[in-house]
């Protein structure tokens, strides 16, 4: 204890000055957005190397399971394409061919997932250099997963759909009658779909999709299916608990989604919410 007490004592000015640096830089970076920008790009590449190693040892032993997920991915791809109506079997790709609205998928690996706190995150091995911006959305071969937020070169973080942050136009897949999707934080499985009228016909296990009424998903991405709803207060709208097709604590390979129209149809949408 001693030793300890004389060496602070001996090197106090040095630790002084590296105190007041810290302090110095903390708030820098927080009272400049250039800075913040700049930081969290730099940490994003530091941790994002980090996780991607340990994660490649993980894959390692898990290759097994890997393959069947693909396995199963390319059944359930064959049997699509082999019916006859297939473009109405694959909602979300029929979208991008036949609306007039093209969308460019990229495939990507989770290197890094949270799902116990209040905002989550994941990090995915792809970033600037594969052309990957803000708002991107992200799913995986079962569904809707969340939207890219931060980018470093190599690697970019996404809100998951288990973020108080973000919402997300959802409806009933049978229907046209749409909310926004949220999360209350309670489960990891369960999110919720709110403001859905009173006279749209619900039934639990429905399947409820992405809306395509944002720039962000196309329309027809599987969310996840009613476990529960209620009407709120006034008794004007539902509330739905929707139970995701994700297993959101074990996600692995993701599709980056990009609407190759954005720029065209937001130029188009902002003197009109102006």
């Amino acid at each position: 204890m001693q030793q300890i007490i004389k060496f602070f004592l001996r090197n106090k000015t040095f630790l002084l000055y590296v105190f007041l640096l810290f302090i110095a830089v903390v708030f820098t970076i927080q009272s400049h957005s250039y800075h913040k920008s700049k930081f969290i790009n730099s940490a994003n590449y530091v941790t994002g190397g980090i996780y991607n190693s340990v994660n490649n040892l993980s894959l390692y032993f898990n290759l097994e399971s890997q393959n069947l997920l693909l396995q199963e991915e390319n059944a359930r791809l064959h049997s699509l394409l082999s019916t006859p109506n297939y473009s109405t079997s694959l909602s979300f790709i029929s979208d991008s061919i036949y609306s007039g609205i093209s969308y460019k998928f990229t495939p990507a690996q989770v290197i890094k997932n949270s799902y116990s706190v209040k905002n989550n995150i994941l990090l995915i091995n792809r970033g600037k250099r594969d052309s990957i911006k803000q708002d991107f959305g992200v799913i995986t071969p079962k569904g809707l997963l969340g939207i890219v937020d931060q980018r470093s070169n190599k690697f970019a973080t996404v809100l998951s759909i288990l973020n108080t942050n973000i919402k997300i136009s959802a409806q009933l897949k049978n229907t046209n009658h749409f909310g926004s999707l949220m999360w209350d934080t309670k489960s990891p499985q369960v999110v919720q779909l709110n403001e859905i009228s009173k006279i749209a016909p619900l039934k639990k296990g429905d399947t409820i999709v992405t809306s395509g009424r944002s720039v962000i998903f196309p329309k027809g991405i599987p969310v996840g299916t009613i476990q529960d709803f209620r009407l709120d207060s006034a008794e004007n709208f539902y509330t739905i608990d929707v139970k995701l097709f994700n297993d959101m604590t074990n996600i692995e390979y993701v599709y980056i989604i990009e609407n190759v129209d954005k720029t065209e149809i937001n130029s188009l949408l902002k003197p009109s919410n102006e």
